[in-house]
């Protein structure tokens, strides 16, 4: 094993001397459990209330508390239905496979970097698919689904995990990957902030009723 192998966790080929898998840290695999679990338990709840809705057309889902975060308002768009199907069945497969890769790494298995390479690129899917979504929910359905917006707050924090594993052997090499690294929480909470004030001038007219 070489030296920069062991700096970044990374296993390697005694053939080819390159990673072949990495190890993950406790927080991480901790965390991509607790968002797989976050973002299942959402998935599945949107998709029992789909199904309640379709049953009883008159059905008010749970999460629809007040005018603005009203899911049955979202559900009935077609953006709730891009590929054909409830967008909530993409997310009960995809969280499935995060949670068991969360409970997999928890439990010290190594697995191939370039399985941390694919969760990336599938999330980095997911964050461009959730970008959308919110644009779509703020300037288009002009209603906000809170099961919606549990898989918004947990897929950028998994992104930024899942692609800190997948690069980690260039973190120390490269420049602008080393500053994105450093700079990785900041840009989350960056996030976080920017949404939240979208969605604050988004539907000012209502939150200003409730002062």
């Amino acid at each position: 094993m070489t030296a920069a192998a062991t700096d970044t966790g990374a296993s390697t080929d005694p053939a080819t001397d390159g990673p072949i898998s990495v190890a993950v840290p406790r927080s991480s695999a901790l965390w991509v459990l607790i968002a797989g679990i976050a973002g299942l338990a959402a998935a599945l709840a949107l998709t029992v209330e789909k199904i309640e809705l379709l049953i009883d057309p008159n059905y008010i889902p749970t999460c629809s508390i007040n005018p603005v975060l009203s899911c049955g308002s979202v559900m009935v768009t077609p953006q709730a239905s891009v590929f054909g199907f409830p967008n909530s069945l993409i997310g009960v497969i995809s969280f499935t496979v995060v949670v068991v890769t969360g409970v997999l790494a928890l439990a010290g298995v190594r697995l191939p970097r370039w399985y941390w390479g694919g969760l990336a690129v599938g999330t980095l899917l997911g964050t461009a698919f959730v970008h959308w979504l919110i644009f779509q929910s703020l300037y288009r359905i002009g209603a906000l689904c809170p099961y919606c917006m549990v898989v918004w707050a947990v897929i950028v924090p998994l992104l930024v995990v899942t692609t800190v594993l997948a690069l980690r052997p260039q973190l120390s090499g490269n420049a602008v990957v080393r500053t994105l690294y450093t700079w990785r929480w900041s840009l989350v909470v960056l996030w976080f902030t920017a949404v939240l004030l979208l969605i604050l001038e988004r539907f000012w007219s209502y939150w200003s009723t409730l002062i």
